[in-house]
């Protein structure tokens, strides 16, 4: 672990107009920077560099950070290289491991997850140093050491509690956070993943978040994976995405795959950019994100049933993303072969080679169409029709849309203006309308307001009350936690350090958002003044709440109801609202 000090120096010691400028070219434009998104294709600038803030945002895609962040994104790094980097740029030494007790005092309001599940992946990439099976068995995979620990696949022992040799609290409520451990109705406890081939899944920072494990000849089932917790949700992650980033970008293409061990040996024969669903059905998340990353996203599924139905969803969850312009293609393998059987049978360009002859998405649409219903009959193009609209109904990209109807209509032997009818699509250059005025953008609450202030002028985080932030909120939470941490810091405190705090916590979506709001504020708003008002209206708020939870209590128990500090603390509350 990298002293939290020295991320906050280093940040202070750069400028991330300058970092960002070496792999995209900045336009000024107002007080902020510009420039078409090195993450997302796009016509129109919508990423957007603060200089005085240091941190930048995409309008676009939602992409966010600090200049460590945006290393690491754009060069696919881990949260250490990118330090490691940028420091040498500033031409300073990143300092060695600061001890675990400083660590844990970090932080003080939430566990440190990620350093529990980090502990873990050493413990099973150390355990498969010294079992011979499992060793065994990935050579005979054909895996070699480099892929081994570019992936950092480990291994499970066998026995019930063998991660209490890893943690010195085998009870501690962590553990079952993080779904290490299991614990049973009667309260004992054990270690989830047993005997197995352990892959770790790391996001895009490079920490890990959750683990895939594999038997290692026969047994049910065949893979385990983590359950949902807080830092994994399984619809938005993608098994593999952090070591194939770089690979994706440089191909302009993901290949998308149904398991660890096909991204791992295609990755060992030189097919580096493909990713896995972790034990689910791809997402319409998982699409919108590869559709940010390229401008091809390739299936590639088993010849069987079971790559038929998955294939089959995969399309109707691709279709709601679909962007003109970008790709989506469908690969079915011969029979009995998996990417993995096939890669080590035939090797990477015959692999590549079937890549290249895979199904568009709308020709894979047309033929599956096709292929439930008789053509030649009323009642087949009848049901053609019935079984395509709620598919080409949710296409929101319209020339693809169009194109699609049109094919479409050209099988169940009518117009494509009789399908638009049927469908009640309205026609491209069809009158309509006028539209209704938009609703009004809704008042911004006083808690978000005051999140925007922290974030513009961190310093004012040491200035919110202690008890004077009502609970119960993701912003109020988010608000404590700043504030919590502000006042463990000496000296003045940047954006960029707060927002790098707290990337990967609970915080960080929240933060996020309010990052793009206040790139509109300007360099001449005045902070400070917005603060105090909204402190203001805070504490007015509170007080009319506590008004009216002791006109609840008298109404129903009358003043005798309320004991000699309730009647005090109410007749002060009515005064000032007298007053007011």
């Amino acid at each position: 672990m990298i002293p939290k000090n020295f991320i906050h120096d280093l940040l202070n010691r750069l400028d991330i107009v300058d970092i960002i400028e070496r792999y995209v070219p900045l336009k000024k434009s107002g007080a902020n920077y510009v420039a078409c998104c090195p993450f997302h294709n796009e016509k129109s600038p919508s990423f957007t560099v603060s200089q005085s803030k240091q941190f930048y945002h995409c309008f676009g895609c939602g992409a966010h950070g600090t200049a460590i962040g945006f290393v690491m994104e754009h060069g696919g790094l881990g949260f250490v290289d990118a330090v490691e980097e940028l420091a040498r740029n500033a031409g300073v030494t990143v300092p060695s491991e600061v001890p675990m007790q400083e660590q844990a005092q970090e932080y003080k309001f939430t566990p440190d997850l990620y350093e529990i599940m980090l502990s873990a992946k050493r413990y099973y990439r150390d355990q498969l140093k010294l079992s011979s099976p499992a060793i065994d068995y990935l050579k005979r995979r054909g895996l070699s050491g480099e892929v081994a620990l570019r992936f950092g696949i480990g291994y499970a022992p066998g026995g019930w509690q063998n991660l209490g040799s890893v943690f010195a609290n085998y009870q501690d409520n962590s553990l079952l956070k993080t779904g290490l451990v299991i614990e049973n109705e009667d309260g004992k406890r054990y270690d989830r993943f047993r005997d197995r081939i352990m892959f770790p899944i790391v996001n895009m920072r490079s920490q890990v978040i959750g683990f895939g494990g594999r038997v290692l000849d026969s047994g049910d089932p065949k893979y385990l994976n983590s359950p949902e917790t807080t830092l994994f949700e399984k619809g938005r992650e993608l098994y593999g995405l952090f070591q194939a980033l770089k690979a994706i970008r440089t191909r302009r293409m993901v290949l998308v795959v149904e398991g660890y061990m096909d991204v791992v040996a295609l990755a060992q024969h030189g097919i580096e950019y493909a990713v896995a669903t972790l034990g689910t059905a791809t997402t319409p998340y998982h699409v919108q994100k590869m559709l940010r990353l390229s401008d091809k996203v390739m299936f590639c599924f088993d010849g069987d049933a079971a790559g038929q139905r998955a294939a089959w969803r995969a399309m109707e969850n691709a279709l709601p993303k679909l962007v003109d312009g970008k790709h989506i293609g469908f690969l079915f393998l011969p029979s009995r072969h998996d990417p993995d059987s096939f890669v080590r049978e035939h090797g990477a360009l015959a692999f590549e080679q079937l890549l290249n002859e895979a199904l568009p998405l709308s020709s894979y649409v047309l033929r599956e169409l096709s292929a439930k219903v008789d053509l030649h009959t009323q009642e087949g193009r009848t049901a053609l029709l019935q079984h395509a609209k709620p598919l080409v109904t949710v296409i929101s990209a319209p020339t693809t849309a169009l194109l699609l109807r049109k094919e479409i209509a050209t099988l169940a032997g009518i117009t494509q203006a009789e399908l638009e009818a049927l469908y009640a699509i309205k026609p491209i250059g069809a009158s309509t309308r006028r539209a209704p005025p938009k609703a009004a953008r809704p008042v911004t609450s006083n808690l978000r307001v005051l999140l925007r202030c922290l974030l513009f002028q961190p310093d004012l985080a040491r200035e919110v009350p202690e008890s004077g932030i009502a609970v119960g909120s993701e912003e109020a939470a988010t608000i404590t936690a700043l504030s919590e941490w502000a006042r463990t810091q000496e000296g003045a405190i940047s954006s960029a350090a707060m927002i790098q705090n707290f990337q990967g916590t609970v915080h960080e979506s929240l933060l996020a958002a309010e990052q793009a709001e206040i790139l509109q504020w300007g360099e001449t708003f005045d902070v400070v003044a917005e603060f105090q008002d909204v402190l203001t209206r805070l504490r007015n708020e509170q007080r009319k709440q506590q008004l009216q939870a002791l006109h609840v209590k008298m109404h129903g128990t009358g003043v005798r109801g309320l004991d000699e500090q309730e009647r005090l603390l109410y007749l002060q509350l009515l005064q000032r609202s007298e007053l007011k």
